[in-house]
């Protein structure tokens, strides 16, 4: 069995290869959604692309500078808003059952820490 977990102030993700459907899961303090394996993929794949952005874009602005950068497949919307150094992160599940959420400026960093090291087939 493989099943992971990782949580911290504000946010959680996981993965459960033994699930028939609903492998992954993010989530914050009060809300969480199941994904697909190809939706949790999508979901890594995309706030990695994100992060990259807005580290690049760190150059192109000034300090007092905010932005909103979007990033999309079939089956996931995502969207950071806020410093290149600081941003909220939302997401929208486009398939099936839908669902929304977000993650604070505080959140974010450990969330992309956790993403780097979460085991997805």
């Amino acid at each position: 069995m493989v099943r992971q977990v990782r949580s911290g102030n504000g946010w959680r993700i996981g993965w459960d290869a033994d699930a028939n459907v609903f492998c992954g899961l993010v989530g914050g303090d009060d809300w969480a959604i199941e994904l697909t394996t190809d939706e949790l993929n999508d979901f890594c794949r995309l706030t990695n692309q994100l992060a990259e952005t807005m580290s690049q874009m760190s150059q192109e602005l000034m300090d007092e500078e905010r932005i909103s950068c979007e990033a999309e497949s079939d089956l996931l919307w995502l969207e950071a808003e806020g410093y290149p150094n600081a941003y909220n992160l939302r997401v929208i599940v486009l398939t099936g059952r839908r669902g929304e959420g977000t993650w604070s400026e505080q959140s974010v960093p450990e969330l992309l820490q956790a993403i780097q090291v979460l085991f997805v087939f």
